[in-house]
């Protein structure tokens, strides 16, 4: 098998440091189950000299996917494991955790299989799948064509959407009548209040000069006028200043790659700040709504995942839940579908079209005419696609109850329904006909990570096995070289406090001799500014503050320097209007604004909680 093309370049002592670590939480974990791993390691590390960096980024991260699966189906068969060699019915690799978790000779799952080898196996193989690093260009190639690939799927799925239209509309409109009625009142009295977000937009304009953006598509005028959306009062309209956009001149939203992991980028669509703008203000309109309404805040998550959490925790342990998972979530829902979902409410719908970019430019494809709602990006892309998930899913109940749901019916849900972007919960009898109803509607079930037959369960971001939990703990960068590695340095610090909190102690030394390499490295609490290591013995106190009475640390920092980006005048005024909360804005916010341009780690004496 040929070697990464990335795995020269992590060679030295950047790969050593990660490997001396992955052997620590190897031994760890080993101890805890009473697992010798010592054959376990020779295999990792002659497979990573063959195939380099992405057998730990990749094919170790499969071989946790495939033990999910296993655990679902209740067995391990040979379509699971394919990278590995087998001795009788399990791989070889990991063959003490596994040997506590199924039968070696049948695959079987035991009766009573070890919680903490399940974690263990899970920690070892999936703890560097979301490394954020920078993929080859083929990879970035092949996630921009299956960007436009999803796009014409879309269209495709558009062609059936007729057939579930009129019980879509009955189901949304039993869900969202009250929400869309208050949202088409704020639309058509033009109480939608915009503000700028902190993202990158198409027309490259970042923190304060988004405040002197002329460019405004003419669809914008009915339900968002420039003159009161560009100028904190009539006082200073200036219809010289306004750029007006045709159609056929607006700017397309810019579909750029971000890294994400070795295996794929993650890809982000930019929009123009004009949208983006109002999109803002219908977002917050919306969530705002959404708290206040106590079925839809029960079904439907903004701001928490706790709750969802707690379901996939119920689901696991006495299998009433299901958990299911949809693949490229947010570039599979149709603009029909929301059309379809606010057919009843035509000035909140005429504001969420005016605000929708119709067109996406791909790198190497050109102009592509959207089909889907919007991308990762927009503002209106979460609220939008949890809405339409859950119509979908109230659909795929009914079809298994083989009854139309009333509003009671609907309320009799909440605890067993629950909707958080792309993870979704169900009872578990309503599993498979939810996840048919999806796929009718073009959505794509990632059956890998979607679990009802098992005792798996996995939920935003947290894993359970027969209500025990077996998340673990990421590795999210490379380790610090040195003390200009700024971010490097902060993720492992975080890193290193993550396995503290989970009992991974020995692991925990070996990180804390890597920092204090570099910085010093006090226990600290957890307000304090200091780049610290948790400790549950408490925080250090090395002098007292002569002033304040506060106990200090000489610790590391880490301090964001803005990009100078000023702003004066009647768009400061604007800026100061529409500020939110009551917190002071920044001292400098006139001058330097935007998203730090540089992380930079000081040393200096600082309060230690």
């Amino acid at each position: 098998m040929a070697m990464d093309v990335l795995a020269p370049t992590l060679r030295g002592a950047g790969m050593k440091s990660l490997m001396l670590f992955y052997q620590e939480v190897l031994t760890e974990v080993g101890t805890r189950c009473g697992v010798s791993t010592t054959h376990d390691y020779k295999t990792i590390m002659s497979r990573i000299e063959e195939e380099g960096f992405s057998f730990l980024t990749i094919t170790l991260t499969n071989f946790g996917k495939d033990l999910e699966k296993g655990l679902d189906q209740g067995y391990v068969d040979h379509n699971l494991f394919k990278a590995f060699a087998f001795q009788r019915g399990l791989p070889r690799l990991f063959g003490g955790f596994l040997d506590l978790i199924f039968d070696r000779n049948s695959g079987v799952l035991l009766n009573t299989p070890d919680e903490d080898s399940i974690q263990a196996i899970r920690q070892l193989t999936l703890m560097f799948g979301k490394v954020k690093m920078q993929c080859t260009p083929e990879r970035d190639y092949a996630a921009l064509k299956r960007y436009v690939e999803c796009e014409q799927e879309v269209k495709d799925a558009d062609k059936f959407f007729p057939l579930y239209e009129e019980d879509f509309k009955r189901v949304s409109s039993l869900l969202f009548s009250g929400l869309f009625t208050r949202l088409d009142h704020m639309a058509y009295y033009g109480e939608l209040i915009p503000k700028h977000g902190s993202g990158a937009t198409a027309d490259g304009l970042h923190g304060n000069a988004k405040f002197y953006q002329s460019d405004w598509p003419v669809r914008l005028e009915e339900y968002f006028p420039a003159g009161e959306y560009l100028f904190p009062n009539w006082r200073y309209y200036d219809a010289s200043f306004i750029n007006y956009l045709e159609p056929g001149s607006e700017v397309p939203v810019k579909v750029t790659l971000v890294p994400k992991t070795l295996k794929t980028p993650r890809v982000i669509a930019e929009e123009p700040t004009a949208v983006q703008y109002v999109q803002q203000g219908l977002l917050e309109a919306i969530v705002d709504e959404v708290s206040k309404d106590f079925v839809l805040e029960s079904l439907i998550g903004n701001k928490y995942q706790e709750p969802n959490q707690v379901l996939a925790l119920k689901g696991s342990s006495d299998g009433s839940l299901a958990t299911l998972d949809l693949s490229e979530a947010s570039d599979r829902v149709s603009n029909q579908h929301v059309l379809a979902l606010l057919s009843r409410w035509p000035h909140v719908s005429g504001a969420v079209q005016a605000c929708r970019s119709r067109k996406a430019d791909v790198p190497g494809f050109g102009l592509l005419r959207l089909a889907k709602f919007a991308s990762m990006g927009s503002a209106l892309c979460f609220p939008f696609e949890s809405m339409v998930f859950v119509t979908v899913v109230l659909m795929g109940i009914e079809k298994e109850l083989n009854t139309r749901l009333s509003r009671s019916d609907i309320k009799s849900l909440i605890g067993k329904v629950r909707v958080y972007g792309d993870d979704i919960i169900v009872p578990t009898e309503y599993a498979q006909s939810v996840a048919d109803y999806l796929e009718a509607f073009g959505f794509k079930v990632n059956r890998s990570k979607s679990f009802w037959t098992g005792k798996f369960r996995e939920s935003c971001g947290k894993e359970y096995y027969n209500g025990y939990d077996v998340s673990i703990v990421r590795v999210r960068s490379m380790f610090p070289g040195k003390l200009t590695d700024s971010q490097e340095l902060i993720s492992t610090v975080s890193l290193r406090n993550q396995l503290y909190k989970a009992g991974l102690w020995r692991s925990v030394k070996y990180l804390d001799r890597v920092i204090e390499d570099k910085i010093p490295f006090p226990a600290v609490g957890p307000d304090s500014p200091a780049l610290g290591k948790f400790s549950y013995l408490g925080y250090e106190s090395q002098r007292t503050d002569r002033y304040l009475q506060l106990p200090m640390v000489k610790a590391a920092v880490s301090e964001a320097t803005f990009p100078a980006n000023g702003v004066d005048d009647r768009f400061a005024l604007m800026k100061v209007f529409l500020k939110r909360g009551d917190e002071p804005l920044a001292k400098r916010h006139l001058i330097e604004s935007g998203r730090p341009n540089r992380v930079r780690i000081k040393i200096r004496w600082v309060r230690s909680y």
